[in-house]
């Protein structure tokens, strides 16, 4: 069951709105990195202190994508910096974090630095911040002091029925677990091909890539980040002209073993196809796949499961 009370927090006021719900103020669609956004953070320290929630649980993380569509620039780290470590370890999905980081998160994602996620404790209370400056709190306490507190300090608290954010209105891409008999599959195509490729999402837009033997298959899957979505591949080829012979007018991911035998990756859109003939002469070996799954996808997809083999990730 999701929290009972929601209410949508904006800069916005109500009276500057058309019949259709259209904001038609003054107001800035972009933080102002000053005290409108100090307030929003207080709204939502507000709201967690009257639900009784001192931590939060990062769901369904993910950071800029080579493509970015926020009204700001993406900042190095995607405003992360300071918050965890640059390979993100303790940024996942199912991490708790306390309060204060919970509201730096939020502070990051009201900028538009390049990280979002849905913040959540249980059925009691969550924290989702949308597009333009719109932040939407559920909690399972109606929290009248909160509502009370936000208008004091200049923002708007309006009740709604549900965040639109809510994560179980999406269906999920994946629902299959990386368990023992998807593992026992990878095992069976490593007999046939002795090397395949896995890509390992640990953040949404966000992969490391490994390839995989049956030498080194257990030591991986000791590595693989929590709830990591993995994808299983064709292992590399060691014939190079592949590249060149790329569709030129899409968008591609380029997969190569690089001399000192580690594997890297690119995005390369249609203006940087020529940039594919100079990665692929220095590899040992390397693959083109599509960003899109549809028309090519992966021998097998799966997403790792909590330690009690329960899948809980939602991808």
């Amino acid at each position: 069951m999701p929290p009972s009370f929601a209410h949508r927090i904006t800069k916005y006021d109500p009276a500057d709105r058309d019949e259709h719900g259209r904001y038609n103020g003054a107001e800035d669609t972009t933080s102002d990195h000053g005290p409108v956004e100090a307030a929003y953070l207080e709204a939502v320290a507000a709201f967690a202190r009257d639900s009784g929630v001192d931590r939060l649980e990062i769901r369904d993380p993910e950071v800029a994508r080579y493509v970015n569509f926020g009204l700001e620039v993406p900042v190095e780290g995607h405003g992360l910096a300071g918050l965890f470590p640059p390979d993100l370890t303790g940024y996942h999905d199912g991490a708790e974090v306390p309060v204060p980081v919970a509201l730096e998160l939020v502070r990051a994602m009201l900028r538009d630095s390049g990280a979002w996620c849905r913040l959540e404790s249980g059925d009691t209370f969550t924290v989702h911040v949308g597009w333009d400056q719109y932040v939407y709190v559920a909690s399972d306490q109606p929290c009248e002091g909160a509502v009370a507190r936000i208008h004091e300090i200049g923002l708007f608290a309006e009740p709604i029925t549900a965040s639109p954010y809510a994560g179980d209105l999406e269906e999920p891409e994946v629902t299959q677990a990386a368990d023992e008999d998807f593992w026992e599959r990878v095992r069976t195509a490593l007999a046939a091909s002795q090397a395949l490729l896995l890509e390992e999402t640990y953040v949404r837009n966000a992969f490391r890539w490994h390839r995989l033997t049956m030498d080194n298959l257990d030591t991986l899957r000791a590595t693989l980040g929590p709830r990591a979505l993995l994808a299983i591949w064709p292992d590399l080829s060691p014939d190079r002209r592949g590249p060149g012979r790329a569709a030129q007018d899409e968008s591609v991911e380029f997969v190569w073993e690089a001399p000192d035998a580690t594997i890297r990756h690119v995005i390369v859109d249609e203006t940087e196809h020529q940039q594919l003939a100079t990665l692929a002469a220095g590899a040992r070996a390397a693959a083109v796949l599509p960003l899109s799954l549809d028309e090519h996808p992966p021998l097998f997809r799966a997403a790792l499961p909590d330690s009690d083999g329960v899948l809980r990730a939602r991808w």
